[in-house]
């Protein structure tokens, strides 16, 4: 199997933009040169099909990489309630297991230079009746990009989930800012407070767009982006 170079985009919650930033990182890497695959394991909320259930992030994921890819080897696991990932496993008679969505992102590593992988919710969100986010994030090995969603009460999220991942031992290779609406005057007071809380680096500040496209966020990413190379 092929050795794999990527990244885990996690969040501080739901709704963050976790998906906005994976398809602006994989932008960034596509204009770089890489061949780029995404991956978003497990999705809840998913819409029934001709084809099967559909999540329209992780379609989302599969348009933007510059291979073709199967549904499935982007969303292995789909479920239609739009409830806790081990609630909507449990409902749909199944168990998520790590294992086969460490053998997938391998997979997908073979046909790809890099592989963003999405998490689902925030770092401690359960999977299983074991395994969490984090969990997840440890068992792939790939350097954690972590998304802050700029809106009052980010502060205290960010920081307890930033801790979260610097006490797991994990690579975290830095944080991109993603400003929700409405815009707020106070962004870069509690963006520059994060910054001195953490040694990992701000790879990017994402105001609120008009045009929301990966084109629009890759252009807000640092030349400092880490490519593991």
């Amino acid at each position: 199997m092929a050795s794999t170079r990527g990244y885990f985009i996690t969040g501080t919650d739901t709704g963050v933009g976790k998906t906005i930033v994976t398809l602006g990182l994989m932008q960034w890497l596509q204009d770089r040169g890489h061949r780029v695959a995404g991956m978003k394991p497990v999705a809840s909320g998913c819409a029934a099909t001709p084809q099967g259930l559909r999540n329209e992030d992780a379609q989302q994921l599969q348009q933007q990489a510059t291979i073709e890819l199967a549904y499935e080897a982007v969303n292995p696991y789909a479920f239609a309630p739009p409830i806790a990932p081990h609630l909507a496993a449990a409902a749909a008679g199944c168990r998520i297991d790590l294992e086969t969505i460490h053998t997938g992102v391998l997979q997908l590593a073979e046909q790809a230079d890099r592989v963003c992988v999405e998490g689902i919710g925030g770092w401690l969100v359960p999977l299983n009746e074991r395994d969490a986010v984090a969990e997840l994030a440890g068992r792939l090995g790939l350097d954690i990009i972590l998304v802050v969603g700029i809106r009052l009460g980010c502060l205290n999220h960010a920081l307890l989930t930033l801790r979260a991942i610097e006490a797991s031992g994990l690579r975290l290779s830095g944080w991109v800012a993603n400003c929700l609406p409405p815009r707020s005057g106070h962004a870069d007071v509690g963006i520059n407070y994060l910054k001195t809380k953490t040694y990992a680096p701000l790879l990017g500040v994402v105001p609120v767009l008009s045009d929301v496209s990966a084109m629009a966020v890759a252009a807000c990413l640092s030349p400092g982006v880490p490519d593991n190379s």
